[in-house]
Parts: structure tokens; sequence; C-alpha cells
């Protein structure tokens, strides 16, 4: 049992994802990359925030995930 990656992108969409996860019952983790990078004296833009799950929810988070990425594209 362990941490999986949902979602790779902007915070923007990271933050929505995250929502609309939690609203679900489904406790998410952030981890924002670019802010970690600037914090570090990093600069880039090909780094994203990251949203995960736990393994264990993925069949509860897993219909969330499908329309949330439906409804960006």
């Amino acid at each position: 049992m362990g941490l999986m990656k949902v979602f790779s992108g902007s915070e923007v969409l990271a933050i929505a994802l995250k929502e609309r996860l939690e609203e679900a019952g489904v406790d998410t983790v952030k981890k924002d990359n670019i802010q970690s990078a600037r914090m570090g004296g990093y600069g880039g833009s090909d780094l994203a925030v990251e949203v995960f799950i736990q393994e264990t929810d993925f069949a509860k988070a897993n219909p969330v995930i499908e329309e949330f990425r439906m409804n960006i594209q």
C-alpha cells in the first residue's frame, strides 16, 4: 500500500482535481515541484504540480479522475 500519482500539470488544474477527489471522500497529497524549485533557487517551466492518492482509494477515485480528464480536454 502506498501513494500513486494521478495527475501532473498546472497548479490550477491540480487544485481543481484535488478538491473533486476530496469531495468524493478520497484523501489526496499535493506535491508542488514549482514552488520547491523556487525555494531551492532553481527555475524551470518543465516542473509541475502533482496529485497523489492512496492505492487503496483508486477504485473510488477513478470515476472522478476520468470525468475530470474528459472535461479538461
